[in-house]
Formats: structure tokens, C-alpha cells, sequence
């Protein structure tokens, strides 16, 4: 499996699709319970690692106010691109999760959404989060539950695997390498997160279409670059035969996408 597949890397394309399809299908839904996780109040000021294009980002910024501030950190330039053009009064910085270009203690708060799976270094980054919030501080991270508990991605992952091989398949299986509570929890306890809570709340993921779910894995994903267009049709004409059970009369999807949220406060 290539590196950005295992790193949720994706190029300038992908990005704009996955802000405009991704978004509101399944991150834009948890920004505000992870800030609320956080305990994010007027006036703090807010690390989001791993920003991507800035859904949880701009929630935050909402939250704190103008008597706060929120920086935004993605390895990805064409993520921080669309967050730019999206929200151009926010901060954001290209960096790593692993070398977080902060001093000790700068942050109330440090947020993570759905990107701790992809992190080079996840006990690292973990690290680097504790060490930028400050004393009385707060860490929220949300990661996916394991897909076995997500139908509707397990069937895709078991489709894609059948039609175009193993590859493309562990691509879309990435997202849930932390889904089992054991291995989440050695990875925050290796981190430095001692006493941390990590709860599993329940969530949906909605498309327009089977198509829009199909575009949305493929082409606003690490699989962009493994489905070409015909296999891409393919996967669509598959998915509308064999996941009927997913969609509404209406043709909308949804299905269960459970996720678990980790927190921790430092110690004054």
C-alpha cells in the first residue's frame, strides 16, 4: 500500500472534493461535539492538528470569538488551500503532528479530528499534544470506531476489495486502524495521556446517492489515484445493485459510522 494512502494524503483535487463531499458527509457533523469535548469557551486559544480543510476549525473559531484565536495545522498543502479560501481569518500552518512548530504549553486546548490514525508517529504526536497545552488545558481526539461496526463502509471496502484487489481495498481500510478501544488506549497511555476518557458516541454517514458515496470514497480519497474512470463506473453500477439496503426511496444513503472520542485535561 503506498504512503499516502497509509498518511490520508491526497492531492489538490481530492482535497477540493473531499471539502465539498466528505465534509458534510461525515466530518462536518462531529466538529461540534469534539469542541464540546474540549470544553471550548469565548477567549481560549485552540490548536487543530490535523486540520484538513478546517471543518472542526472553523466551529472552533466560532466558539472561542474574537477574544480568542484558533490556528490550524495540516501536512497537506492542498488541504490548507481550500481552508484558506474558506476561512481566511484563521490562522494556518503546514507542519507536522510528530514536530509541532509550537512552544511548550502555547495552547487552552489542542483538537484532532479523524487524523491521528494517519500520523507517521502516533505516540509522537500524542506527545507533541500534551506538550503545547497549557497547565488547566484540554485534549480532544476522535478517531473511528472499528468498521465492522460502520455496515455500509465494511460492504464498500469488501466490493472494491473483490472488483480491484487488496491495495485499493486497505486504502479505504486505513480511516480504521484505531477502532479497536485496546489499541487506541495503548496509544494514548503511550502518550503520555494517563487517565484520559475515551467514550464511543454514535454517528451517520449521509450521501445524496450511491454515486455521491462512490465519488466521495474514490476521487476524494487516497484511491483516487488506484480506480481509473472505467473501474470507477464499475464500482459505481456494483454499489447500486449490491447496497440497496442503504439507501432511501428518495436515493439518499445512510449508515451507521460510529466514532470514539478521547479526552484528557492537564493538571493545573
Amino acid at each position: 500500500m503506498s504512503d499516502n494512502a497509509t498518511t490520508g494524503q491526497l492531492c489538490a483535487n481530492a482535497a477540493e472534493i473531499y471539502d465539498e463531499f466528505f465534509v458534510p458527509a461525515l466530518f462536518g457533523p462531529w466538529a461540534e461535539p469534539l469542541c464540546e469535548a474540549a470544553g471550548l469557551v469565548p477567549g481560549m486559544d485552540v490548536l487543530d492538528v490535523a486540520c484538513g480543510t478546517g471543518a472542526t476549525t472553523r466551529v472552533a473559531k466560532a466558539r472561542v470569538g474574537s477574544g480568542g484565536a484558533v490556528t490550524g495545522l495540516d501536512r497537506n498543502a492542498g488541504m490548507l488551500d481550500v481552508a484558506r479560501r474558506r476561512a481566511p481569518d484563521i490562522r494556518w500552518v503546514n507542519g507536522r503532528a510528530e514536530e509541532l512548530p509550537f512552544a511548550d504549553q502555547t495552547f487552552d486546548a489542542v483538537l484532532c479530528q479523524f487524523g491521528l490514525m494517519f500520523f507517521d508517529d502516533r505516540i509522537g504526536a500524542m506527545k507533541e499534544m500534551r506538550r503545547v497545552v497549557r497547565p488547566g488545558g484540554r485534549i480532544a481526539v476522535s478517531v473511528w470506531d472499528d468498521v465492522r461496526n460502520s455496515a455500509g463502509y465494511a460492504r464498500m471496502i469488501e466490493l472494491i476489495d473483490r472488483l480491484f484487489g487488496s491495495e485499493p481495498a486497505e486504502a479505504l481500510k486505513a480511516p480504521f486502524v484505531l477502532g479497536e478501544m485496546s489499541d487506541l488506549d495503548e496509544v494514548v497511555r503511550a502518550g503520555g495521556l494517563e487517565g484520559a476518557q475515551i467514550v464511543t458516541l454514535p454517528g451517520t454517514a449521509r450521501f445524496a446517492s450511491i454515486q455521491d458515496w462512490v465519488r466521495t470514497d474514490v476521487r476524494g480519497w487516497t484511491l483516487s489515484d488506484m480506480i481509473d474512470d472505467d473501474q470507477f463506473k464499475n464500482l459505481v453500477a456494483a454499489a447500486q445493485i449490491e447496497f440497496g439496503e442503504f439507501v432511501s426511496p428518495g436515493g439518499a444513503v445512510a449508515f451507521p459510522a460510529p466514532a470514539h472520542v478521547v479526552t484528557w485535561s492537564r493538571a493545573s
